[in-house]
């Protein structure tokens, strides 16, 4: 096998613990952020016209499931723009264009107000690892967009340790098509088969990259979505495992000589 000279992680309960800013939101006396989308369409349309709450939960739960439709069936993740679009159709009502963006904008922006946390050690791992090779992000991008989640890894300090960003909004494809991990190798300037991508997800992940030709680590430090039955090359149930998982695949046990903390 070829040396590995790029590590890709993918974000969502791999790097980010996906959903850890609601007790955070909770303690502040703030609703669910499902909750929170649904309040904010209620709250534009209020301003020109009353709007039942029953049919704006029904317009947004009708465009989120055609969403999810296309993003597991078809690899396409639309920017909010996109749904609130079918959420303002499916009410039969508009915006002022200002109004319009601004709504999208607060959807977007929704997890830099409260943030999510890292996932144990993977600050460390991921400093540590940028010493001997090039990092990638690989991720989809759900209702924070790239530009959010870059600011979300830059708020941990760790944006710039991050060579090439690829994510589902930008490229216009999500995973596990084979575009996003074609386009890390593109950005990172090297094949396919000298990546190693680190993810959560059986099929979005270690399927996604392992058909692209890249090599790939079942991460499950934040939840365990079934290492008992997957195609990973190995799997990492600590992020203080990872550096020596990565120096093993790429054929030197001892490439990463440094330890990580498990705390």
């Amino acid at each position: 096998m070829p040396r590995v000279r790029v590590v890709s992680f993918d974000l969502w309960d791999t790097v980010f613990i996906d959903d850890s800013d609601e007790p955070k939101r909770s303690r502040q006396g703030l609703a669910p952020k499902r909750v929170e989308r649904r309040d904010l369409v209620q709250h534009f349309l209020a301003r020109h016209a009353p709007v039942e709450r029953a049919l704006v939960d029904c317009a947004y739960d009708t465009a989120d499931a055609a969403f999810r439709q296309v993003w597991h069936n078809q690899y396409v993740t639309w920017p909010v723009e996109v749904r609130l679009r079918m959420v303002l159709a499916g009410l039969d009502r508009e915006l002022p264009e200002g109004e319009f963006r601004e709504l999208v904008r607060m959807h977007e922006d929704m997890e830099l107000g409260v943030r999510p946390d890292l996932v144990p050690g993977a600050a460390e791992a991921v400093r540590l690892l940028h010493q001997g090779y090039t990092l990638a992000v690989v991720s989809d991008a759900i209702f924070s967009p790239g530009r959010a989640l870059r600011e979300l890894l830059a708020g941990y300090g760790l944006m710039d340790l991050f060579s090439a960003f690829v994510f589902s909004d930008e490229v216009g494809r999500s995973k596990p098509a084979p575009e996003m991990f074609l386009r890390a190798a593109e950005l990172a300037g090297c094949r396919a088969e000298e990546i190693v991508h680190v993810g959560d997800r059986e099929h979005n992940d270690i399927a996604g990259a392992k058909d692209a030709g890249a090599r790939a680590v079942l991460m499950t430090a934040a939840v365990d979505r079934g290492s008992a039955h997957t195609r990973a090359d190995a799997v990492c149930r600590n992020f203080a495992q990872l550096p020596e998982i990565i120096g093993a695949l790429d054929g030197d046990t001892y490439a990463i000589h440094t330890s990580v903390s498990d705390h």
